[in-house]
């Protein structure tokens, strides 16, 4: 598999069939639908299981899988990306988050069952849209127009260049907008999982900058041999 749009990639070679055996394209297909459906199964598993350790694990693995579609199309340096920088760092700071914060996940669930058709209405859409983009990029979009002379018009540039050159020219603000939905994730993140416990005393700087010598001491007559209330 390649993707000329990116120039990653090459072609593959004509099919040699020995005795039967599996031939070249034959082994690369059943690499990608049992690559794509480890990955689908996984992000599945991600959304419904029950304990957020497992989800996490989940997420490793499609991440790994995602990972082995990228090897596929050529993309040799985004595979790196993501097993080294999701997989390594991302995914294994979500694990020791999740075991490390004491959060009540029977309470976040409450809601669940009330917001579940609204949920389920957004991932249909999405769901449509995704297969609407798909069919038409698929049948008479960007995929049927490419060909490969974008790979061969530049040789000597490497996957990292390639990519980068597409990244922040075609879809800068693609990327840009993705980088505004990880800034809003980290915020919800923060909003659930942040408690205030009763009884701890916390800075107040307001108060303090109006604060005034009246407010600050108390003046006093004590009595010799008598003392005052603490």
């Amino acid at each position: 598999m390649s993707n000329p749009r990116l120039g990653l990639g090459h072609a593959p070679s004509k099919a040699h069939v020995r005795d039967g055996s599996l031939t070249g394209p034959m082994l690369q297909a059943i690499a990608f639908y049992v690559l794509a459906a480890g990955t689908i199964g996984a992000a599945l598993a991600v959304v419904s299981a029950r304990n957020p350790v497992h989800s996490v694990l989940f997420l490793i693995t499609a991440f790994f899988s995602a990972a082995g579609l990228f090897v596929m199309l050529g993309a040799e340096f985004l595979a790196m990306l993501l097993v080294v920088v999701y997989v390594g760092a991302v995914a294994v700071l979500f694990l020791f988050v999740v075991m490390m914060l004491d959060v009540d996940f029977a309470a976040l669930r409450q809601g669940f069952a009330r917001y579940l058709p609204v949920g389920g209405l957004v991932g249909f859409v999405l769901a449509v849209e995704m297969v609407v983009v798909a069919l038409k990029v698929a049948t008479d979009g960007a995929a049927s127009k490419v060909t490969g002379g974008a790979q061969a018009s530049t040789p000597n540039v490497s996957n990292v260049e390639t990519i980068g050159r597409v990244l922040y020219t075609d879809y800068v603000y693609v990327f840009q907008a993705a980088g505004m939905v990880l800034l809003v994730a980290m915020i919800g993140a923060i909003v659930l999982t942040l408690k205030h416990r009763a009884g701890v005393k916390r800075q107040d700087i307001s108060a303090q900058v109006a604060r005034t010598p009246a407010k600050g001491m108390r003046v006093v007559t004590i009595k010799s041999g008598e003392g005052i209330e603490a």
